[in-house]
């Protein structure tokens, strides 16, 4: 028999949101095969069940939390709180969720589809920071990981909605780090460049996703940035190749 692989997240607990697909599924799989204890948030019940069969059969273990970002306002307040009751700590916290808003000229931007994506994409992210602050400062090693894309740095044309929420996220995130420098809690945005995921496939009909990578080539890299070793602090990381 071989050695046992490493499990450096052994009796931690990590929060997934988006985890019923994609990176979000995808990171949580590989938090949970390096020891984590995985809460997986989604809207999408099924799919959660899928996920929880796939880290039991690498002997993990997961807790399924189906909740819908906007219409469960208050079940998202309670999150952290609820994670702590139940576990006793929230050590990790990947914020994969996201809404792509509809590309448009921005002086075209429909009202409704401005909220939408307000309530998804930075309102969202406001509350589970709110809800997963105080847990994860009060971790040993608290670490917390959102996604970001590059277009926030480089805007380009009919992105500008999604991007707004990119941005608001990052500005958010890298705050939030500062706020915090003199704890244990280390807070880093990963971006992961295009990845063959439902949301590329709808924003780019046209490409071939066998040319980009797969979620699972990409989670490890951000599965990384929430080891005890992890030492950068409100950075903006791109996941290497």
């Amino acid at each position: 028999m071989g050695e046992p692989l490493p499990r450096p997240l052994e009796g931690s607990v990590a929060l997934v949101t988006g985890a019923s697909r994609g990176i979000g599924a995808a990171v949580a799989l590989e938090l949970a095969r390096l020891g984590a204890h995985c809460v997986l948030t989604a809207r999408t019940q099924g799919a959660l069940e899928e996920l929880d069969d796939a880290i039991r059969g690498i002997g993990g273990s997961a807790t399924l939390f189906p909740l819908d970002l906007v219409k469960d306002a208050e079940k998202l307040d309670l999150l952290g709180p609820s994670i702590v009751s139940r576990f006793g700590r929230l050590d990790i916290l990947v914020h994969a969720a996201g809404l792509l808003s509809k590309l448009t000229p921005v002086a075209h931007v429909m009202p409704a589809d401005w909220q939408q994506s307000v309530a998804v994409n930075l309102t969202a992210c406001w509350r589970l920071i709110r809800t997963c602050d105080p847990p994860l400062r009060a971790a040993p090693a608290g670490r917390a990981v959102l996604l970001t894309d590059g277009l926030v740095a480089e805007p380009r044309a009919y992105w500008g909605l999604y991007g707004f929420g990119k941005a608001g996220q990052e500005h958010l995130a890298r705050s939030w780090a500062a706020e915090v420098e003199t704890t244990p809690l280390r807070i880093n945005l990963a971006d992961p460049g295009p990845v063959a995921t439902r949301l590329r496939a709808v924003a780019m009909p046209g490409e071939d996703p066998a040319t980009l990578r797969q979620p699972a080539e990409v989670a490890p890299g951000i599965a990384a940035l929430c080891l005890p070793g992890e030492t950068r602090h409100g950075a903006i990381i791109a996941i290497p190749k």
